[in-house]
């Protein structure tokens, strides 16, 4: 465990030095502070004191972020050769997945968590409800975890950042969109099954402050999935290399 969170703090520092993380969250805060206070269906225009928003509006902003955030963790370290010098330093494949997966969830949670003041703010307007405010917030938290998981695959197969950041759009578009379209369209089993697939059934039912274990056994199954293939993807390049 020592080891990991050694490979956590090492890139989440990283993430600071290189401007990646006060780009990221300065972003994140600019475009979920704009819809939700200015834009669109606002907070004033629906007059509710509710955050489903804010929710909305960062369930897909961070399907873009995630990837931008990603797509380098590995792939430029299979570029450069330096994931072989991690390798020699007596790191299993396991512990540098899940100290950059780590790195990118501390990450994203700190940029929720610069999102706190909209909590009280809305407070201030009238009666929130703060189960579905808890709901909301861990609901993105396990959505960033599952995007992450899936970022570092794709960022797994290739050398390259943009393709790691393509690969990781493509394969996520579908858990975000496609499943809850074709779910709509397709009626019995495989109607349920699309439905289940889909990533925003789930979060919206959490964001409504109903905490499913079937929404949490989907999300940590596409986390330990993704990870696990990108363990496998990993160390597959080095016993070729």
């Amino acid at each position: 465990m020592s080891k990991v969170w050694i490979i956590t703090k090492r890139e989440l520092a990283s993430f600071f030095d290189s401007l990646i993380a006060y780009v990221m969250i300065v972003l994140f805060l600019g475009l979920s502070g704009a819809f939700t206070w200015l834009f669109g269906s606002d907070v004033f225009f629906i007059n509710q004191a509710n955050m489903q928003v804010f929710f909305s509006i960062a369930f897909w902003s961070l399907f873009f972020f995630i990837p931008a955030i990603t797509m380098r963790m590995i792939a430029e370290e299979n570029k450069a050769g330096t994931i072989e010098l991690l390798i020699t330093k007596a790191v299993t494949d396991s512990q540098i997945v899940w100290g950059k997966f780590l790195a990118c969830l501390l990450l994203v949670l700190i940029a929720l968590a610069c999102t706190f003041p909209y909590y009280i703010t809305i407070s201030q307007l009238g009666n929130i409800d703060d189960g579905a405010v808890i709901g909301g917030y861990l609901g993105l938290i396990l959505l960033s975890a599952s995007y992450i998981s899936i970022g570092l695959f794709a960022s797994s197969i290739t050398q390259n950042q943009i393709v790691a950041f393509l690969a990781a759009i493509f394969i996520g578009v579908f858990f975000h969109f496609v499943f809850g379209v074709v779910s709509s369209s397709v009626r019995g089993f495989f109607g349920e099954l699309f439905n289940y697939l889909s990533m925003s059934t789930h979060f919206e039912s959490m964001s409504r402050g109903v905490v499913d274990s079937r929404d949490l056994i989907y999300f940590f199954s596409i986390i330990a999935i993704g990870v696990l293939l990108s363990q496998v993807a990993l160390s597959k390049r080095n016993w070729q290399s």
